[in-house]
C-alpha cells in the first residue's frame, strides 16, 4: 500500500504540473502538426513510397509519418519530463523524493510512468486531430497501439532520466537535449523509410537501423495496423533496460552524481 500511495502521489503531482502548464500541451502538438500539415505537403511530391510492411497498398506521405510524429511527441515529452527532474534537484524537492523510505528504483519508475501516461494522452490527441485531417487507421489499431506507446514512452523517458542523472545544471541539460533529440529523430525511420536512406548512403541507413528510436517508431507503426513487430519490440525493451540501468546507476547516492549542490 505504501508503494501505491507513493505512485499515486507522484502521478498526481505530474498531472497537476501538466494542468498548470497548458502551453506545454500545446507545444507538444504544434511540432508534429507543423510537420504533418506543412512539411509533409512539400515532401509528398519529392518522396515516393513503395508498398512496405505493414501497409498493404500505396500510402500518402502523411500516413507514413504519423507514427514517427507520435514518436516525436514521446521523445520530446520524455526529455521535457527529465528537464523537470533537473529543476526539482536544483530546488531541493528531488532530495526529499529520493529520501523517502521506498526503493529508489520504484520512485524513479513512478516518475517515469507518470510522464509516460501524460505523453500517451498527448499522442492520442494528435491521432484524433490527424484523423480529422483525413488520416485514418484501422479502428482496432487505436487500441492495439496503446501497449506500443507505453513501451516506447518508457524507453524514451528512461533515456531522459539517464541523461538527467549526469547533468547538474538546468542550462546544461537544455543543451544536451538538442544533441540527443534531433539526431535521434532525423537519423531514424520517422520521416523516411530505411530503404530510402540506403539509396543515398548505406552507412547512414545502418546508423538509422541501430537507432533505438527507429525501433520505437516501427513498433508504433505496426501496432497502428494491428501487427506486432517482434524485432522492434525486442530492441525497444532492450534499450529500455539499458537506459533504466544507466539511470539507476547515475542516481545512486554513493556515486554523488545526482546529489544537489549546496
Amino acid at each position: 500500500m505504501t508503494w501505491l500511495v507513493a505512485l499515486r502521489a507522484i502521478v498526481q503531482r505530474e498531472a497537476l504540473r501538466f494542468l498548470h502548464q497548458r502551453e506545454r500541451f500545446l507545444a507538444a502538438l504544434v511540432r508534429p502538426l507543423v510537420w504533418l500539415l506543412v512539411f509533409a505537403a512539400g515532401f509528398r511530391a519529392a518522396l515516393g513510397l513503395s508498398i512496405i510492411p505493414p501497409y498493404q497498398t500505396y500510402i500518402t506521405y502523411e500516413t507514413y509519418i504519423v507514427p514517427g510524429l507520435c514518436g516525436m511527441i514521446l521523445l520530446f515529452n520524455g526529455m521535457q519530463s527529465s528537464l523537470s527532474l533537473v529543476y526539482d534537484r536544483e530546488m531541493g524537492s528531488m532530495r526529499l523524493l529520493l529520501t523517502a523510505p521506498l526503493p529508489r528504483w520504484w520512485l524513479l519508475f513512478s516518475k517515469l510512468l507518470a510522464a509516460t501516461a501524460i505523453s500517451i494522452l498527448q499522442v492520442y490527441t494528435f491521432l484524433l486531430i490527424s484523423g480529422l485531417y483525413g488520416i485514418d487507421h484501422p479502428p482496432w489499431g487505436y487500441v492495439l497501439v496503446l501497449p506500443a506507446l507505453l513501451v516506447a514512452g518508457l524507453m524514451l523517458g528512461s533515456l531522459g532520466l539517464a541523461l538527467s542523472s549526469f547533468v547538474q545544471q538546468l542550462e546544461n541539460f537544455a543543451g544536451v537535449m538538442n544533441f540527443v533529440i534531433f539526431p535521434m529523430f532525423f537519423l531514424s525511420s520517422a520521416l523516411y523509410p530505411l530503404w530510402k536512406m540506403a539509396e543515398s548512403s548505406p552507412l547512414l541507413r545502418d546508423i538509422c537501423a541501430v537507432n533505438p528510436f527507429t525501433h520505437a517508431v516501427e513498433l508504433i507503426r505496426f501496432a497502428l495496423h494491428g501487427q506486432l513487430n517482434l524485432p522492434a519490440l525486442g530492441w525497444t525493451l532492450l534499450a529500455t533496460a539499458a537506459f533504466t540501468a544507466l539511470a539507476l546507476w547515475g542516481y545512486d547516492p554513493a556515486r554523488g552524481m545526482s546529489r544537489p549542490k549546496g
